[in-house]
């Protein structure tokens, strides 16, 4: 059986041609240049009507850490119950102590609420001091899977711990490695590391329609990316990336 890619969408725009492009299940979040927050109620519900693949849904209040206020956590209650309440599939969490350490009280209050949703638990999980004391502590809790970088900025570059924590989670926890992976490196990355599942942005520079470009004032995202323009997925790259998989 070929693995399962999710593709991380930052947009509803992006969820749909993850869904052209063949792509079994999307994470649908915004802000991906600031490592992803919650979408808007608009986005999930509309994407819920039109999609027919499954959604999970990232379910963070802001970017930077993974240690949060008792106002974020309530916050992160309401998204949840938001999620279950628009019929999406799961949802996608991360929660560390100060110490570098699962905070193992907050998922599993969490995965409790979310439930019959499946719990993803996020990158967050790359920032832990220990990762197989990690691992061991989120099967404990109850999460259905842990999307990792292998604890390096991305997956190739982690890959050997990626293989080794694939091997140590057999079927009790799925492994899903996550950034940096491409259509011209998943085929080699699958035959190392033999997950089953992936996930991957696949996306492309969309150009804006504005004609008139006002020069000099600028609105965010990266000094890379030019102002009238984002990234998109790209229903090519989806289907190409597949093809690499199988």
């Amino acid at each position: 059986m070929s693995p399962v890619l999710e593709v991380c969408c930052g947009s509803y725009a992006s969820a749909l041609a993850a869904q052209e492009g063949g792509a079994h299940r999307v994470e649908l979040c915004d802000n991906l240049y600031e490592g992803g927050t919650t979408p808007s109620h608009g986005t999930l519900s509309l994407a819920r009507e039109k999609l027919t693949i499954k959604i999970n849904v990232l379910v963070r209040p802001r970017g930077s850490d993974f240690v949060y206020s008792d106002d974020e956590m309530e916050i992160i209650r309401r998204d949840v119950i938001m999620c279950k309440e628009l019929g999406v599939d799961g949802v996608v969490i991360g929660f560390l102590t100060p110490r570098g350490e699962i905070d193992v009280d907050k998922t599993t209050e969490i995965v409790r609420l979310a439930r019959p949703m499946s719990v993803t638990f996020h990158r967050a999980f790359d920032m832990c001091k220990d990762p197989y004391r990690a691992l061991e502590e989120l099967i404990d809790v109850g999460i259905d899977r842990v999307l990792t970088s292998g604890q390096k900025n991305m997956a190739p570059e982690g890959i050997d711990l990626i293989a080794e924590l694939v091997k140590k989670a057999g079927d009790r926890i799925i492994i899903m490695p996550g950034a940096g992976l491409e259509v011209e490196n998943i085929a080699e990355f699958h035959k190392k590391v033999g997950a089953k599942e992936y996930h991957s942005t696949l996306w492309d520079r969309v150009e804006s329609s504005m004609e008139y470009r006002q020069e000099g004032v600028y609105m965010g995202g990266l000094p890379e990316i030019p102002e009238f323009s984002w990234m998109q997925t790209s229903v090519v790259k989806v289907k190409q990336f597949i093809k690499e998989l199988k």
